[in-house]
């Protein structure tokens, strides 16, 4: 018999496909042998490493979706979880003989060998269904850049591995688990991997809801996204493309003549969606969450329990298919944001932002500000810094992705008066009562050597008090609830500024600048006079939990954005025994310090304290007005009205709210401004608590009031002393 060249290209497929019944004998014959074990362990790679998956971010109530991270958008479904037709498009699109061989089609083998002798080159492929998973798992499974490569190029020794792989891969998984695990890998454009990702970018729907035409739409991009994308401006290639895997249905038998009909009829009726990805593509009309979404990501870029590194948790916070249940609060956030753009428009230069936490846990509920978190500056506001002006850069308002409310790399903002909260505290822990009397003059000779900038008395710093009316006799309630500056430099002297900055960073804060670094040093702290008086940078962030500290009775939470955090199996997330989204508190002063604190700062608000007098008037007395329920806080300007502050609490919430330009410190807010940040946390915290009951202050014990014999004594010594 002559043996023509047809002749002869089938019996060579046919002597490649024997060989493939034994495997190790065909990889050797092409002299690229690989051991026994090295195939195990790859064919158990494929039941083992789990594709890149969609991380889902949702509110306080796990409905609501905030964003999403992924690199490659996907989310597993079963496969009785997908319509039935997408089953049957995909069999018939890509391997009509799926439930007839074991891995490998020696039919399609000899065919596509065929094909491609005639052609001169690649014009068929030969890959079931099962090698294309196969590849697929190689290539999601690939830990490097070379194994990513030898998992898809295009050589004869490659193609018989992923041939060995799938008919051991059958040999262990069923028909219906392939199909399933294919689906949810395939690439179908647009950013989509896996079919609930395709269905949702193309149809906007679900994998259950696909109907036959959209099923077929998708399995027919497999092959080639690009070439057959029904999203182009001419969707002739993806209707006829379409139109084929409806007839390889129909001759498969899966569809009757009269379906294939009425589906070739219907055109491609897109719906298409584009899913957030990250911070900076919220939802419309909640571009207002990525300030929090921002703090979120550092927060989780700081846990060991999602990495070794940053990168690290980046990348798996990216691919690792984390199901994240924020403490973010819709209902809170959109009063806070309401507050805060009434206060101060978005194009404002200057930024007026506010905090809300939750005394107790730490959980963040609300994060607001008047910028949007965008990327896009072109259309931005000029500098406000004249220097930065002249050299042509713009200024961060209204787009910024800025975190201008904490949790990244920017030092804050000087607080003012409300770093009172510390010395207050220090001295309560170390004995002194609410009662002690201070003689506070309109200006004090300080023991401090004067700092550049401050203002001086010969060497020595001389504060002063914002108003006449402060000067006199003064205890804690109407030195706090007045702010009176030289009674409270005055105690600082007394109980040692060291231990006030101690008391800060015991309450979280950090010093981010190298000045605040070098003046809370050991060295130098006890010298840090103007400490009490709020001249170091500080987050909002930090502020609203100082005082959510106080309004739990003295229990420190850190401030912590999450609720729960499931992987992507389900399982909470736990790290050393200890679920990572759990609040991770301890008591940082006693209950009779923070409830003594709140008794003083009662006096700030107008509404009062329990214990004492607060002398007769207070600096925000509209915030009781406001709220009508117990409330305590603390007001804060700096030098020059630079900033202007306001940190208020109930027992179950706390606040805290600023007015300054991020841009240009020196561009000071003004007198005008001083009120801003009062009315937005007593009106934030008006609407979030209504409806609550009016939770009221446990008062502090005697001693921390009134003192005992032992301290009058004590503290006559001491107050003869001072005023000598």
């Amino acid at each position: 018999m002559r043996v023509t060249p047809l002749v002869r290209a089938g019996l060579i497929a046919g002597l490649v496909v024997a060989g493939l019944v034994f495997p190790i004998a065909a990889i050797a014959g092409l002299g690229a042998r690989k051991g026994s074990d090295a195939l195990e362990n790859m064919s158990a790679q494929l039941t083992v490493v789990p594709p890149a998956q969609t991380t889902y971010v949702y509110a306080n109530d796990g409905k609501t979706l905030l964003t999403m991270f992924y690199e490659e958008h996907r989310k597993p479904t079963k496969l009785a979880d997908m319509s039935p037709y997408m089953a049957q498009a995909i069999v018939a699109a890509e391997d009509t003989r799926f439930y007839q061989h074991h891995g490998v089609d020696p039919k399609g083998v000899v065919r596509a060998f065929v094909a491609n002798q005639q052609a001169g080159g690649v014009s068929q492929g030969a890959s079931t269904l099962t090698m294309q998973y196969v590849r697929m798992a190689l290539r999601d499974g690939a830990k490097t850049p070379r194994e990513a490569l030898a998992a898809t190029e295009q050589t004869t020794a490659r193609k018989l591995r992923e041939m060995r792989l799938a008919i051991e891969l059958e040999k262990q998984v069923s028909k219906q688990e392939i199909l399933e695990r294919y689906l949810n890998s395939a690439y179908f454009g647009h950013r989509a991997y896996g079919i609930f990702s395709a269905s949702q970018i193309f149809f906007s729907t679900t994998p259950k809801n696909l109907t036959l035409t959209q099923a077929a739409t998708l399995a027919g991009l497999v092959k080639a996204p690009s070439a057959y994308d029904p999203a182009s401006r001419d969707r002739t290639a993806a209707t006829e493309r379409r139109n084929y895997v409806i007839d390889q249905m129909l001759k498969m038998g899966t569809i009757t003549a009269a379906q294939a009909t009425a589906a070739k009829k219907s055109p491609i009726d897109l719906k298409l969606t584009t899913p957030p990805n990250d911070c900076v593509s919220m939802g419309r009309g909640h571009n207002n969450w990525g300030f929090f979404c921002d703090y979120l990501r550092t927060w989780w870029q700081e846990q060991p329990a999602f990495g070794a590194n940053p990168m690290e948790r980046e990348e798996n916070l990216r691919r690792g298919g984390y199901r994240i249940v924020t403490t973010l609060d819709p209902r809170i956030q959109a009063s806070a944001l309401k507050h805060v753009l009434n206060k101060e428009q978005r194009r404002s230069t200057y930024a007026h932002g506010e905090v809300v936490i939750q005394p107790g846990t730490g959980r963040i509920v609300a994060m607001a500000v008047n910028r949007k978190y965008s990327l896009d500056q072109r259309h931005n506001g000029e500098h406000s810094d004249p220097a930065k002006r002249r050299a042509g850069l713009k200024g961060n308002y209204p787009n910024t992705v800025n975190p201008l409310l904490g949790g990244g790399d920017m030092a804050g903002y000087q607080a003012g008066s409300t770093f009172k909260i510390f010395t207050l505290l220090t001295a309560l822990s170390r004995g002194l009562p609410l009662s002690t009397t201070i003689n506070a003059p309109q200006k004090y000779v300080s023991k401090y050597i004067t700092t550049p900038g401050r203002a001086t008395c010969g060497k020595h710093w001389c504060p002063q008090n914002a108003s006449k009316s402060m000067s006199g006799p003064q205890t804690m309630w109407s030195g706090f609830g007045k702010s009176v500056n030289t009674y409270w430099v005055q105690m600082e002297e007394r109980v040692g500024a060291r231990n006030a900055v101690r008391m800060a960073e015991r309450l979280g804060l950090k010093w981010r600048t190298d000045v605040d670094r070098t003046l809370a040093s050991p060295a130098h702290a006890n010298d840090w006079g103007a400490f009490t008086l709020g001249v170091s940078d500080v987050t909002p962030i930090e502020m609203a939990n100082v005082f959510a500290t106080v309004a739990a009775e003295g229990k420190y939470c850190e401030p912590i954005p999450v609720r729960l955090i499931d992987d992507r199996d389900g399982a909470t997330v736990m790290y050393e025994g200890r679920k990572v989204a759990m609040p991770r508190c301890h008591q940082a002063v006693s209950i009779a310090v923070a409830r003594a604190a709140t008794d003083a700062a009662r006096c700030v608000t107008g509404y009062g304290a329990a214990r004492g007098s607060c002398g007769g008037w207070q600096t925000s007395p509209m915030v009781y007005g406001t709220m009508r329920r117990p409330v305590a806080g603390k007001s804060g300007t700096t030098d020059s009205n630079r900033t202007a502050w306001f940190c208020g609490f109930t027992p179950q919430l706390a606040a805290a709210a600023f007015v300054a330009d991020p841009d240009n410190p020196k561009h000071y807010v003004g007198a005008g401004r001083g009120t801003i940040s009062k009315f937005t946390v007593a009106e934030t915290l008006r609407d979030a608590l209504e409806g609550q009951p009016k939770l009221t202050f446990a008062p502090p014990p005697d001693r921390l009031v009134h003192g005992g014999r032992t301290f009058h004594r004590q503290w006559r010594t001491f107050h003869r002393q001072s005023n000598r």
